[in-house]
């Protein structure tokens, strides 16, 4: 079946984690995506990860799947008249250089639309275009610290923690995403004109704080690292179960609050003044969370997890990657995808989110480990050059 984004060239101008996973998402869609990775400095993602396989780790394969892989050199001018040709028959660009890279190869937005004008300009930086942070460098470590979650993240009085994962990137991966469908939208539905979509991880980070720029706004109120709690929501935390097992439970409102006082049996709560209302149980965090640690922590996690969602109440285990290729509700939804990969072997990938019920898109063939597979196939069917003049590319290393 046909992916949303079925029509849709992208050209990915992209390396590493951001630029590529926006590419990605389109492709998991539908979208028609052309990778270009220079000749002889490939895309160190091909590197990347904790384990490996001959030399090949596992992340490579993923981030690449459904895409077609092209050389080019972007910094000769054959490469860049090239890409501006390409460009032609495209009806959007990633790129995740360090902003003025693409203005110094001569491919500023202002040029590429020129020759292009319905093309939609997808810009992943650090810290965005303009700005007097502009310029530097910005990897997702930095846009999470000054972005604001760093801050918030940990416990009181230790080193702020990191979520486990290039968090920022993947938020800037996904407001990059969601600006190209809206310029395309604008484009296509408006007949509006291409333009540029400004997506920085610094910001990406930024906007999800939740309430704390209101807050700090109207009351100068800093919201601190509070553990595994989340101060306005209580009770809402991690538990220890009798196996030794962490569990989440959250009865954050009043009706949860009166429904799990009943099921674990301290339904004189429900008359104590102190427990009435949200705000009120806020300033019980402690005499609460020390209740319910001794509730669970006399059970399974697996009883834990049946007597309270049995009640319709809101609990669950925290899962390892293990116990998620375990769960079967991830086989149901199709999150854990198979594809064979010719130099690893089976290979398991992170299935297609949102669902559509209509055009719900597809999980592609993981990326290829030849360089320039599609060169051919790309330089030929695009700008019609035949096998002699792509020799002389390849050795001329425009290609």
């Amino acid at each position: 079946m046909p992916g949303p984004l079925e029509g849709v060239r992208v050209l990915e101008l992209a390396t590493l984690i951001a630029g590529p996973f926006a590419g990605r998402i389109l492709a998991d869609y539908g979208a028609e995506v052309i990778k270009a990775e220079p000749p002889g400095q490939l895309d160190p993602l091909r590197q990347w990860g904790n384990l490996e396989k001959d030399g090949r780790t596992v992340w490579w394969p993923v981030q690449s799947r459904g895409k077609k892989l092209i050389t080019l050199d972007l910094r000769q001018p054959r490469g860049q008249e090239l890409c501006l040709s390409l460009l032609e028959h495209c009806d959007v660009l990633i790129e995740n250089f360090r902003p003025g890279t693409l203005e110094k190869w001569g491919l500023a937005p202002e040029r590429l639309l020129s020759r292009n004008p319905r093309l939609v300009v997808a810009r992943v930086s650090g810290f965005g275009q303009t700005g007097p942070y502009a310029a530097r460098a910005g990897f997702a470590s930095v846009g999470e610290a000054m972005g604001g979650l760093r801050y918030i993240n940990g416990f009181p009085g230790q080193a702020p923690a990191r979520a486990g994962i290039s968090l920022g990137d993947s938020l800037a991966a996904f407001h990059a995403v969601q600006g190209v469908l809206m310029a395309l939208y604008h484009r296509d539905v408006h007949g509006g004109a291409g333009q540029v979509v400004d997506a920085s991880i610094l910001e990406s980070c930024f906007a999800i704080l939740d309430n704390m720029v209101p807050e700090y706004s109207v009351f100068g109120y800093v919201r601190e690292p509070n553990g595994t709690r989340i101060g306005y929501a209580v009770p809402s935390n991690v538990y220890r179960s009798r196996d030794g097992k962490w569990v989440v439970v959250a009865a954050n409102n009043d009706n949860l609050w009166r429904r799990l006082c009943r099921v674990i049996g301290r339904e004189d709560l429900l008359s104590d003044p102190r427990y009435a209302t949200y705000m009120e149980r806020t300033q019980q965090a402690d005499a609460i969370d020390a209740m319910l640690q001794e509730w669970v922590g006399a059970r399974d996690a697996a009883e834990v997890d049946s007597v309270l969602n049995g009640a319709g109440l809101v609990s669950g285990p925290v899962y390892s990657v293990a116990d998620i290729f375990e769960d079967p509700h991830y086989q149901a939804r199709d999150m854990l995808v198979a594809r064979a990969d010719p130099e690893l072997g089976a290979l398991v990938m992170p299935g297609v989110t949102p669902k559509l019920s209509e055009t719900p898109g597809s999980v592609g063939e993981p990326g290829s480990w030849d360089a320039g597979v599609d060169n051919a196939a790309v330089y030929g069917s695009l700008l019609g050059i035949g096998a002699g003049e792509l020799e002389v590319l390849r050795r001329e290393a425009v290609i």
